[in-house]
């Protein structure tokens, strides 16, 4: 059997953000509509290393695709130099199921994430919108920013993380890069980076709040990508009582993440205080934003058919353009 190889470079090359965009339009679209084979991630922990493996499989069958990414976070892998995230996607073929491609998962989880809230802030954020806050200065982060710039002319960004170097590292990787302005500033606090950004994301493993209601400006729009588990919390709860709260999935937002579970077991939000999943937004079931004065919340846990949609995508690209390496097994 013969498998495509995609490295990380390789996978950057053939995602290009636009293009994955429109991709988890169609896969948001497909979830909330019921046309996916998807069950919640599976969970692996390794206390020890504060590690935890997930696997995350999906198939699209109205688009004959189907993929399973594993995933591996491990909290003392900074301290070591290693990468906190480690990912791979094996692509499978929907009439067989034979191995077609393994893809790095890291910059494909990156983009994918990204790509979903460029989804979110083109439905949800306003039309003229021009600044941007990121908290956070990893991979994500990145992704973050070239996605929200891709959907809306920003003119301004503010970073803020704990580390300044890494801070600074960010804003000299990303100035001027593709739609990215030039005017990215470095902060000092996350207060400082929200308050006058229209637009506000968080790539962070934080356990406790990063975002205090209190801080944001009226009518901005708030992405949420870090807090995949109950214990960690990105957004304060009063965030979550005074936005209206759109996710990628019902069934993982009101488990899986702090954000919503925390503010649920305090009995300060009830289920349905989710207005809409984001594919029923594109899908024309439900309804966004209705005046510039509402604060809007897109949570993302990150879903499997992100993962699916995006490996088709960036197969179809590398097979056109002869990228990644064709190894016998």
């Amino acid at each position: 059997m013969e498998i495509r190889v995609l490295s990380s470079d390789d996978v950057q090359k053939a995602l290009p953000m636009a293009e994955a965009i429109e991709g988890m339009k169609r896969a948001y679209s497909r979830l909330s509509s019921g046309r996916v084979e998807m069950p919640l991630r599976s969970r692996v922990h390794v206390p020890e290393q504060e590690g935890v493996l997930l696997t995350m499989p999906a198939a699209l069958p109205d688009d004959s695709e189907m993929a399973v990414k594993l995933v591996t976070v491990f909290g003392k892998n900074p301290a070591r130099g290693f990468p906190l995230i480690h990912a791979a996607v094996l692509v499978l073929d929907t009439e067989n199921g034979q191995i077609k491609a393994l893809m790095d998962g890291e910059v494909l989880t990156a983009v994918r994430t990204g790509a979903g809230v460029g989804a979110a802030t083109e439905l949800l954020a306003s039309t003229d919108a021009v600044s941007v806050a990121i908290i956070g200065s990893g991979k994500q982060a990145c992704s973050q920013l070239d996605a929200v710039c891709t959907v809306r002319s920003i003119r301004q960004a503010w970073v803020y993380s704990p580390n300044p170097e890494h801070v600074q590292n960010f804003v000299e990787k990303m100035s001027g890069v593709g739609p990215i302005p030039k005017d990215i500033q470095a902060v000092t606090s996350s207060a400082e980076a929200v308050k006058n950004a229209d637009i506000v994301c968080t790539a962070t493993t934080s356990s406790t709040p990063v975002i205090s209601f209190k801080n944001l400006k009226q009518g901005a729009h708030l992405n949420a990508v870090g807090s995949f588990q109950p214990s960690m919390q990105e957004i304060d709860s009063d965030t979550i009582q005074n936005a209206l709260v759109f996710v990628d999935s019902r069934e993982s937002a009101l488990i899986e993440t702090g954000d919503i579970v925390t503010p649920l077991k305090q009995g300060l939000i009830t289920a349905d205080k989710i207005v809409a999943e984001i594919g029923e937004l594109i899908n024309g079931t439900k309804s966004g934003r209705t005046s510039p004065e509402q604060l809007t919340f897109f949570k993302s846990c990150g879903v499997a058919v992100q993962d699916a949609v995006s490996a088709g995508i960036a197969l179809k690209n590398a097979e056109r353009e002869n990228l990644g390496t064709i190894v016998s097994i």
